[in-house]
């Protein structure tokens, strides 16, 4: 696909590609229920479709994509399903993070840490510092994250830096009180993808999916990659994004 721009307003530009994609990945249990499989399986067939997803992302021109990979609502699933999943992350690091560092794609980690296993906390940091200085896609993973601890971490650190004298409760704004989110780096996400059908996002980037354009397809998620992809970024060409503004900024 060819990424045709289109100025707006102030100088910067829109593509038809969007500059940064979030993907809630849904429905690798009812994957494997349809199929007679273990939820177990549906995982592992999940990860297959996200190295999928990434490798077609980076062709397209995707400059960020952001996976929702493991929630903090998500320790409440039974104990042996969470073992799996952090089993697979596990894995996924040590024998992805190889190619994904030669490909050029930079790993980002948002969300909490604090309580994470050793080995794990090791792993992101890990995946970070070998990443941190290339120039290609940069692959976000939420991992242990939701989006109202994210706002209330933020709240707090804020809290802390004007009770210090750090910053002037005055000057807060938006600008600044994005600074204090985990994706203080990262631009807002120009469309969301959730598949398996469910039409919510699942305490998922809320502040930053402000002016979000959001795709819900009726696929499991162990079944995406290029083609679903490119489907729901040919649906976010067709909107028309006006920002809360009356002039229409469109994908195409």
């Amino acid at each position: 696909m060819e990424a045709n721009a289109t100025a707006k307003p102030g100088g910067s530009q829109t593509s038809d590609v969007p500059e940064h994609v979030a993907i809630i990945m849904d429905g690798n249990g009812r994957w494997a229920a349809q199929r007679g499989l273990p939820r177990a399986q549906g995982h592992r067939a999940g990860v297959e479709a996200l190295r999928r997803t990434v490798r077609a992302a980076g062709e397209i021109g995707i400059r960020y994509l952001t996976i929702y990979s493991f929630s903090s609502e998500n320790w409440s699933r039974p104990q042996s399903e969470v073992l799996d999943l952090m089993a697979l992350l596990r894995r996924f690091i040590r024998k992805d993070l190889a190619e994904l560092h030669h490909n050029g794609v930079r790993v980002k980690v948002i969300g909490r840490r604090d309580d994470l296993e050793s080995d794990i906390h090791s792993l992101l940091i890990e995946a970070e510092e070998l990443t941190r200085d290339n120039q290609g896609l940069t692959l976000v993973v939420a991992f242990n994250y939701g989006a109202r601890d994210e706002i209330l971490r933020a709240t707090r650190g804020i809290a802390e830096a004007v009770a210090s004298g750090a910053i002037d409760l005055a000057a807060i704004d938006e600008t600044q009180f994005e600074t204090f989110l985990d994706t203080a780096d990262i631009p807002d996400p120009d469309l969301l993808i959730r598949t398996s059908g469910e039409q919510r996002i699942s305490n998922f980037l809320l502040w930053q999916c402000a002016y979000t354009e959001f795709v819900f397809q009726p696929l499991f998620w162990p079944d995406f990659g290029r083609e679903a992809l490119m489907s729901a970024i040919e649906e976010y060409r067709t909107r028309e994004r006006r920002f809360g503004g009356l002039v229409a900024h469109t994908g195409s």
